[in-house]
């Protein structure tokens, strides 16, 4: 089974890098506004998982930048998903709102959601 999941992983980023989508194109001070309102989130992501493509994708496509961590390689940032989010579940979206509260968003198509409204990019 690990070898199949393996096979599966490789050609999900295979396909994900010959059809990655060019980003829009859109002024600096959007870009900059962009970054001012993702820089307090983080994504904990698989690498391979075709969840968190589809989110890497969208993002790519709206030039959002949001550090990644990959909870599959690092088991630091699987035991922050665990102890923070209650559960090993990816894509998962930490949004700190300040120091004492933080959001754990799960599921790909609300984090795409939440990140449309939050930047008002339409879908």
């Amino acid at each position: 089974m690990k070898i199949i999941r393996f096979i599966l992983g490789r050609i999900i980023l295979f396909l994900d890098w010959i059809t990655s989508p060019k980003p829009l194109s859109i002024s600096e001070e959007k870009r900059n506004e962009i970054n001012s309102l993702t820089s307090n989130m983080v994504m904990y992501e698989f690498r391979a998982c075709p969840f968190c493509v589809r989110v890497r994708r969208f993002m790519k496509k709206n030039n959002i930048s949001i550090e990644t961590k990959d909870a599959r390689k690092n088991k630091e940032y699987a035991s922050e998903l665990i102890n923070g989010g209650g559960k090993l579940q990816v894509p998962c979206l930490l949004i700190q709102k300040d120091n004492k509260n933080v959001e754990w968003l799960y599921e790909s198509k609300d984090i795409i959601k939440f990140l449309s409204k939050e930047l008002s990019i339409s879908l």
